[in-house]
């Protein structure tokens, strides 16, 4: 009794091993000419069976050849026409699915993937899923307009750029236009992006895309039109600054009051001058003699020590004429 329940324990354990060890995939898979596409296979690893041996095969007109084989070795492409096309997931444990790039028509056909483990005893378990590929040609589909991060409404000056967007069988060919309010389209560029280093007003307008591949023949498919407006430069705003507080002194309110550096002809030393305003006498000792000598007063900041200086000297000076 006891041997038989080792064998009910073993088959139990084989046949868990098995199921975890099928293969998954899809029936059948379309590809579309000069895209790509994955040949889906995978499976869940089990603990005391490692995989030996994994290749690709594909049947067309009665006869099946290997493509893609890995073993101890490496990996190994053993059709030429699908050499630099073909490959398969090395850090994927349980996924030995086949990427087909740059797919061409004569791709089609039915690919098998089969993978054999060998468990800790060294026996062998062998599995395979068969995949129907088709290879389609797609014309370019109509494409959509993407415009940049500042939207359709941008500020003179910015940089922005319009992309066009279509599926089909690649290479998509694009071309960008301009409509004018006679009626008539100017050609703009070719490429998927028309883009604005620098924009200005005169670059607002209605725009639309064209693709087309040689899936769709001659005729392109055209993109719904979009309006771009380019908003006018903005003015810089200057900043006048004028003194808040007035000094004590009889000012009236409603005349602007200015601080002022004194330049003298009796020796004081001269300040470079910015500005040059008429101004009104801030000491009233001063004013008779100011007021009819052929001195200049400069705009300065009246919190510099320039300007204290120069106010000690006018004082002295005058206080020494008075004698």
């Amino acid at each position: 009794m006891r041997e038989v329940g080792w064998i009910v324990v073993f088959v139990m354990i084989f046949i868990s091993c098995n199921a975890l060890l099928d293969l998954s995939g899809v029936h059948q898979v379309k590809g579309t000419w000069m895209g790509s596409t994955t040949l889906p296979c995978t499976y869940v690893p089990s603990e005391g069976f490692t995989e030996q041996a994994l290749s690709w095969s594909v049947e067309r007109d009665s006869s099946t050849s290997t493509i893609f084989r890995r073993d101890d070795s490496g990996d190994h492409i053993l059709l030429s026409n699908f050499r630099d096309r073909v490959s398969v997931p090395k850090h994927s444990p349980g996924n030995v699915s086949l990427l087909i790039e740059n797919l061409e028509m004569p791709d089609s056909g039915h690919y098998t993937c089969q993978v054999i483990w060998r468990s800790t005893n060294n026996s062998l378990i062998t599995r395979e899923v068969t995949t129907i590929v088709k290879i389609v040609k797609v014309a370019a589909t109509k494409p959509i307009i993407r415009a940049g991060e500042l939207g359709l409404t941008v500020p003179a000056g910015a940089s922005t750029s319009l992309t066009c967007e279509a599926s089909g069988s690649p290479p998509i060919s694009y071309r960008w236009f301009r409509s004018t309010p006679g009626g008539n389209v100017l050609l703009q560029s070719s490429g998927a992006e028309l883009a604005w280093d620098s924009l200005r007003p005169s670059d607002s307008g209605m725009y639309f895309c064209e693709a087309a591949n040689r899936a769709g023949g001659a005729a392109g498919q055209q993109s719904d039109t979009v309006q771009l407006t380019v908003t006018a430069d903005l003015l810089p705003t200057m900043l006048v600054s004028r003194m808040d507080t007035a000094p004590e002194g009889s000012v009236t309110d409603t005349d602007p009051l200015y601080e002022v550096a004194f330049h003298s002809t009796a020796g004081v030393t001269a300040l470079e001058a910015e500005v040059k305003v008429p101004i009104k006498c801030l000491h009233k000792e001063t004013c008779s003699n100011a007021e009819t000598s052929n001195d200049t007063f400069t705009v300065k900041d009246r919190k510099s020590p320039e300007y204290e200086n120069l106010v000690t000297a006018m004082e002295s000076e005058h206080e020494t004429e008075g004698i």
